[in-house]
């Protein structure tokens, strides 16, 4: 199940990135122009794939074999490059780029000038993508 579930969560996060790159490139190609259905259906698509991503690096995580090294290095693991970055920096970065991405959807459905929107998808999920790129484990991603 662990080996499922890493590969799920690795090729997922490919959706997730091009989601992602979509709705940025949207938000600014579009930002003169009214805010159009197609321009949300982008927005909530990010929102949905990142949950997914979301819901499945969580439940690796807890299943992870690294998840151990927990209880015998402990605070250690702070010492450690490797085990900072799986254990501590990928999931917490990664958790507060989706939740900047779920507040710029919630913020952009509030707005009412097409501008606006565009704004706040531009600047929420583009701190959101950056946010995800500076986390990617890049020597082992993406795993085949």
């Amino acid at each position: 199940m662990y080996t499922t579930l890493k590969y799920l969560h690795s090729y997922w996060a490919f959706m997730v990135l091009i989601v992602l790159i979509i709705a940025v490139v949207n938000a600014i190609l579009s930002r003169n122009k009214n805010y159009s259905e197609k321009s949300f259906r982008i927005a909530l698509f990010g929102l949905i794939v990142s949950h997914i991503q979301l819901i499945l690096g969580l439940v690796l995580y807890f299943l992870t074999p690294m998840f151990d090294l927990w209880n015998t290095m402990g605070g250690g693991v702070m010492k450690d490059a490797n085990a900072r970055l799986y254990l501590v920096e990928h999931p917490l970065v990664n958790i507060i780029a989706i939740v900047l991405i779920t507040i710029g959807y919630s913020k952009h459905k509030k707005k009412e000038a097409s501008d606006k929107k565009y704004k706040t998808i531009l600047v929420f999920y583009g701190l959101g993508l950056i946010f995800l790129l500076s986390r990617v484990p890049w020597d082992v991603w993406p795993s085949f």
